[in-house]
């Protein structure tokens, strides 16, 4: 069963929790390595987002990633925002004009995602960086698309991908962004980044789940 607008937006509600609930958490990741605001900038951003997509009743999938996008660009203070606000927006533009998503558009939503953060920051995988998460989340949807999962299966299997990214870039040397300035200091430290983004992608298996679509 495809993800409707009804999903969609369901989703970035869901979102928009579970960075609140996890804002302190972030902080505290971005505190040795970071300005210690991820959390508070990422909470901005999704509220914003929530507010933009809430008279969109009738947009298509693409729209309300792109609104999404730009909500974050506009909200969230220093690189989260191009970042994230990049990567909803190439997402958006992936599925642009979708009224449902199946799980091969939601793959393509997240390649464009990926798209959009490279384009934006320059980081390589192993950088330490959102990357890190967003890569291996990839290709684990793939793998599962090449299998026929369902929507819900396939994208656990994404989620599980970014989380374990997401503790690989614990002993990674950083290369992009402030945590770059520290050296071999920032060794040892999770990006929080990639802890966000492995956070929202849960949340799509999640709500997929809940949804039943296709186990």
């Amino acid at each position: 069963m495809p993800a409707t607008h009804e999903d969609v937006v369901t989703c970035l509600h869901r979102m928009a929790d579970v960075i609140e609930e996890n804002r302190r958490y972030l902080t505290k990741l971005d505190s040795p390595i970071g300005d210690a605001d991820h959390g508070v900038n990422m909470n901005r951003g999704f509220k914003a987002v929530l507010n933009k997509i809430g008279p969109m009743e009738d947009a298509d999938a693409g729209n309300l990633l792109k609104t999404a996008g730009t909500a974050l660009v506009s909200s969230v203070g220093g690189a989260g925002g191009p970042l994230y606000g990049s990567a909803f927006m190439q997402a958006g533009t992936a599925v642009a004009g979708k009224e449902t998503l199946d799980v091969k558009d939601v793959l393509a939503a997240l390649e464009g995602a990926l798209e959009g953060v490279v384009m934006r920051g320059k980081a390589n995988p192993g950088d330490k960086t959102m990357v890190d998460a967003i890569r291996p989340a990839i290709q684990a949807l793939e793998s599962a698309v090449e299998h026929s999962a369902g929507m819900a299966d396939a994208l656990q299997e994404a989620a599980d991908g970014a989380k374990q990214g997401m503790k690989d870039t614990i002993p990674m040397l950083a290369k992009k962004g402030r945590a770059s300035y520290l050296g071999e200091r920032s060794i040892g430290h999770q990006d929080p980044g990639a802890t966000s983004s492995y956070l929202l992608i849960q949340v799509m298996a999640d709500v997929a789940r809940e949804k039943g679509q296709g186990a």
